[in-house]
């Protein structure tokens, strides 16, 4: 059974449907469902199932385990944009008496602040929540591993942690902030903390033998922040969009530009991590989403910001379905047979003189880089030939920009101007550009040697 979006090529969604009907099968899933969004909305989905004539759709519900922490760090961030918590507050200022209050709410949600990645025993995903009824409960006798802010170290308990602090400080459950604060907004009534019909069933597949186990489903109390939510295709593309774009009743675009920066080095070969949202790259693409998992469940959630498009991939297995890798390439597949046709070029609305006049050639001693206008009076340097540091500047109303990018992020680009008003140079977090190379006469650091540029002999 397949949905198919207009925008799609048959060819596409023959692609599509090939990968989702390959994934099912190799995977040994009793169903599986996917789907495709580009600008905004549905473009493709499609089902594969075991029982015939009983196929799921984009509005079946499935366990989206961790993805469920993507929802819950909105939630923090939207405390931090009201000004109600910063996030380097130690998490003992908001919420006292855990034991690991030193730690920040930035490291919790970046999986930086050493904390264990899972519950004392029984297996936390498997039982219910009940045998965990305290932070305590979940943190056990040795909570930290490491040291705080040293090493990413993926932590469930740390986002247990997260959600106590939301209700901590909005006085309210974790799900009913949820609820109200994210899921009414953007129209996601299919996700829900409890499974609500049609909702597939978990399963869990034999090894060694194409025979089934029915797998317990708990409700994870205090730990439902890391891994609660029921969703559906149709929902997750829903939050992708937000992701991509933002929606201020929920959180700015530079906010959700803020989850998906990433926040802390992690080891050799692995992805990276923003604020509630992983990053990886592959194929010149960089995608942010996340994986998520719970025993007869998997889920894979993924975007390309470059290319507008997002992919979810959702299974009622335990294991053996890599839906997060089914999502990575069912989302390529879209990008590399119908890549996005780019806007038109058209010029700025209206010329400013004076910011005309600092395009061109730069010089950063001996290096050169080309300075050219973007819109809304940005800027950007390229280094010529295309070494050295380049970035991109946004404009500032006292006439300065901000780096937004790579070495300059947060740095100051400013125009120092000669006592007649003329530019002298531009000043970069200190370092000088000037029109020619070391030039003569203007206000290099450490001065230009006044016998000016030699050949051998001289």
């Amino acid at each position: 059974m397949t949905s198919l979006g207009e925008d799609l090529l048959p060819s596409t969604r023959r692609a599509l449907l090939h990968r989702i009907a390959v994934a099912q099968r190799d995977g040994r899933a009793p169903s599986l469902v996917a789907a495709v969004g580009r600008h905004g909305r549905t473009v493709w989905s499609g089902a594969r199932t075991c029982v015939d004539g009983h196929a799921p759709d984009a509005g079946t519900q499935y366990r989206i385990g961790s993805i469920t922490k993507t929802f819950t760090a909105v939630l923090v961030l939207r405390l931090r944009d009201e000004g109600l918590i910063d996030l380097d507050d130690p998490l003992e200022k908001h919420l006292p008496g855990t034991g690991v209050g030193g730690v920040t709410i930035h490291q919790l949600l970046c999986h930086s602040a050493g904390l264990g990645a899972e519950t004392p025993a029984p297996w936390w995903e498997r039982t219910p929540g009940s045998l965990r009824p305290e932070i305590a409960d979940v943190l056990g006798d040795r909570p930290q591993m490491h040291p705080a802010g040293r090493r990413h170290h993926y932590s469930n308990p740390g986002y247990t942690l997260l959600g106590s602090l939301v209700e901590a400080v909005r006085g309210v459950s974790w799900e009913e902030a949820l609820r109200r604060e994210v899921l009414e907004p953007l129209g996601m009534h299919r996700t829900t903390s409890a499974p609500v019909a049609p909702h597939a069933g978990g399963w869990a597949v034999h090894p060694w033998a194409d025979v089934m186990l029915s797998e317990p489903v708990e409700d994870l109390g205090i730990m439902a922040p890391a891994g609660q939510l029921w969703s559906t295709a149709e929902d997750l593309l829903r939050f992708a969009a937000f992701l991509t774009e933002g929606d201020d009743r929920v959180l700015s675009a530079s906010s959700v530009r803020e989850m998906r920066t990433p926040a802390v080095p992690v080891e050799a070969g692995g992805s990276g991590y923003g604020l509630g949202l992983q990053l990886v790259g592959g194929e010149g693409r960089v995608l942010f989403g996340h994986s998520g998992s719970l025993p007869g469940f998997v889920a894979g959630l993924w975007v390309c910001e470059e290319e507008d498009v997002a992919a979810v991939a959702l299974a009622n297995v335990t294991s053996g379905l890599p839906a997060a890798t089914v999502a990575a390439e069912l989302l390529g597949i879209v990008v590399e047979a119908e890549p996005r046709i780019p806007e038109p070029w058209r010029p700025l609305p209206e010329v400013d003189d004076e910011l005309l006049a600092l395009t061109g050639i730069w010089h950063w001693g001996p290096s050169t880089f080309t300075l050219s206008l973007t819109g809304d009076r940005g800027l950007q340097l390229t280094p010529l030939g295309g070494k050295g540091r380049g970035a991109a500047f946004t404009y500032r109303s006292d006439g300065t920009w901000t780096g937004q990018n790579d070495y300059y992020a947060g740095e100051t680009l400013r125009v120092v101007r000669k006592e007649d008003g003329s530019v002298d140079h531009l000043d970069l977090g200190s370092f000088v550009f000037t029109r020619e190379p070391y030039e003569a006469g203007a206000a290099v650091p450490g001065g230009v040697d006044a016998e000016g540029w030699r050949g051998l002999g001289g």
